[in-house]
């Protein structure tokens, strides 16, 4: 890793004060199942961590093994999500990613086969699934090394603190990928550190 840094930093000296937060990666959720990881991250989508995890057990709880198997979760009334505290939206995506899973086959389907762009175009056929979303999928369940996820509220939060960008909008996010095109093809690791290197700023 140490090597990574070095090339990184020479590219790009402004990463020296973020990579050098010297605090190993926090753990995360992913599990490298795509269906349950997606319907995981539309859940806490929205809503405070503690309030999503919460209301996410309360859901896992409604099934056996605690794993909400898509055949079941296709099939399920709205109420039923709306009992345990999602709203009318939310419940339609969870819905939505189960059909989906179902119809594709994402159980036996060949993930490693796929490029970032691909997997990209194909999730985001999903009706509430987003290109964040699908990148998110990218960089924690499959440890894609080269996700940039430009429309995160953190990694934009990082940027326009470390850099002093005064661009907005499309503007912004222009700017941004001109940025990190100097961290090819370690644009995952980059992005981990931004969001870590600003929660030790807060």
């Amino acid at each position: 890793m140490d090597a990574i840094f070095s090339k990184l930093v020479k590219k790009d000296p402004k990463l020296k004060e973020i990579l050098g937060v010297k605090k190993d990666l926090p753990p995360h959720d992913a599990t490298g199942d795509i269906y349950f990881d997606l319907v995981r991250t539309i859940a806490y989508q929205q809503l405070h961590g503690a309030a999503a995890a919460k209301i996410f057990g309360r859901f896992i709880d409604l099934f056996e093994d605690a794993y909400p198997q898509p055949q079941v979760v296709a099939e399920m009334e709205l109420e039923e999500f709306r009992a345990v505290g999602y709203s009318k939206q939310k419940s339609s995506y969870i819905k939505n990613i189960a059909a989906f899973a179902l119809e594709n086959d994402f159980e036996h389907r060949d993930w490693d086969s796929m490029e970032d762009a691909e997997i990209i175009k194909f999730l985001t056929q999903i009706k509430g699934v987003g290109e964040w979303t699908a990148q998110i999928i990218l960089l924690f369940s499959l440890r894609r090394p080269d996700v940039f996820p430009s429309g995160d509220f953190g990694i934009q939060s990082a940027m326009i603190k470390r850099y002093k960008l005064k661009q907005e909008k499309r503007e912004l996010i222009k700017k941004m990928k001109s940025i990190a095109e100097a961290w090819r093809p370690h644009r995952s690791i980059v992005s981990r550190y931004l969001w870590l290197w600003l929660d030790d700023k807060k």
